[in-house]
């Protein structure tokens, strides 16, 4: 347990000991685990002071844990989860706001925000997240981290509390690309279908036009730079099925439903106290009809079959991560639920389709970090790491 936590990064249980393997290609390194994710001798609680305590000491450990415990990487904690994993700000109304180590006056971003503190702080080397409508990919952004958005399936999230099944996903931060490329190595595996050397860079105009001004001019340098070591973009002037009200409501329904069904009997059931934001969020979804649901999925499956036949087998998108940097930690929460929705909107592509994103902190404005990304095709996460890698030595 990694007592010294000036960041917040952490929740406070009592030290157990975890066991890694005397060798392996992680044991110089440490790392800590978003609590959603089992630990033998740990409870789970999820951001939730209810399910905290009626969790009970685990007696197993996640797999995806498990994989990095036997690759010798030492266990340092388990990190603050917005409550429930039904947020984007990073602040927990029973545990707190984690300290963003890369702007210590602006929010993390959630679900994930302890990861992206505890790393972001210089408290781990890397830490596992999950990914459900952007809780990696936004903190990464905010944080200044690598941090990816597997295809969906790819690592095992056996033994981690869900939120929404069909979208749900393990992740990871780290700070450079290299310790990244290692936890990708253990988690990932290779790629049963790798891009190839040479990649068709993808640059759909419809999400870089909402970006303002400001943000356009931030990225402009590292767009430039991928684009000399991967190749000139081609535009891409539609990727929306629709449109993007289309795409936020859809992904909406179906994480409503999702996150409805996994703790709404617990919520009607026992009524527990839920902060603000997140209390709003389930209300709405409790309300979510069947045909809107229905609907939501045949347009899933309409926008997956345009965006994998966009791709190909070698296409990878360009693209921001988020609409901005992180807002500052004193905004109003109703600010903060205005850039909740503006990020859905981005970010439900690779919530939608299913497919890989991996976020790159290579830009910043005003002092605060800002990402960019590649996504790619249903499974070729690891060889998004390697085009990172590629990226990050230039």
């Amino acid at each position: 347990m990694h007592l010294h936590d000036p960041a917040h990064a952490f929740v406070p249980y009592p030290d157990v000991p975890v066991e890694s393997a005397a060798t392996g290609p992680l044991a110089d390194l440490r790392f800590a685990a978003k609590d959603l994710f089992d630990v033998a001798g740990y409870p789970t609680g999820g951001g939730s002071p209810f399910l905290l305590a009626m969790s009970g000491i685990k007696t197993q450990t996640a797999p995806a844990v498990q994989a990095l415990l036997d690759a010798g990487a030492h266990f340092v904690g388990k990190t603050v989860t917005d409550e429930l994993a039904f947020s984007m700000t990073g602040n927990n109304a029973h545990f707190g706001a984690p300290i963003n180590g890369a702007a210590k006056d602006r929010i993390t971003g959630g679900s994930s925000s302890g990861s992206a503190s505890a790393v972001s702080s210089g408290l781990c080397d890397f830490a596992l997240g999950s990914d459900t409508g952007g809780s990696v990919r936004a903190p990464a952004n905010h944080c200044g981290l690598y941090g990816l958005r597997p295809t969906h399936g790819r690592i095992s999230l056996e033994r981690v509390l869900d939120l929404a099944p069909s979208l749900d996903t393990c992740g990871w931060f780290a700070r450079d690309v290299g310790t990244f490329a290692r936890v990708a190595d253990v988690l990932l595996g290779t790629d049963a279908r790798p891009l190839p050397a040479t990649v068709r860079l993808l640059w759909p105009q419809d999400v870089w036009a909402m970006l303002s001004a400001p943000v356009t001019q931030a990225l402009a340098a590292p767009a430039d730079r991928i684009q000399s070591v991967l190749g000139k973009a081609a535009p891409v002037e539609q990727l929306a099925l629709e449109s993007w009200d289309a795409m936020y409501w859809n992904f909406r329904y179906i994480q409503g439903r999702e996150a409805w069904l996994t703790d709404g009997p617990m919520i009607e059931r026992f009524a527990p106290p839920l902060g603000p934001g997140v209390a709003e969020r389930f209300a709405w979804s409790r309300d979510v009809t069947d045909a809107q649901v229905n609907t939501a999925r045949a347009f899933r499956i309409a926008f997956r079959q345009q965006l994998a036949a966009l791709l190909g087998d070698d296409g990878v998108l360009l693209m921001p991560t988020m609409p901005d940097i992180a807002p500052l930690r004193s905004a109003a929460d109703s600010t903060l639920e205005d850039y909740r929705n503006d990020s859905i909107r981005m970010l439900c592509v690779a919530g939608l389709s299913g497919f890989p994103q991996l976020s790159m902190p290579l830009a910043q404005r005003d002092g605060a970090p800002l990402g960019i990304s590649l996504l790619g095709p249903a499974g070729s996460d690891r060889s998004l790491v390697v085009l990172a890698e590629r990226i990050g030595e230039r």
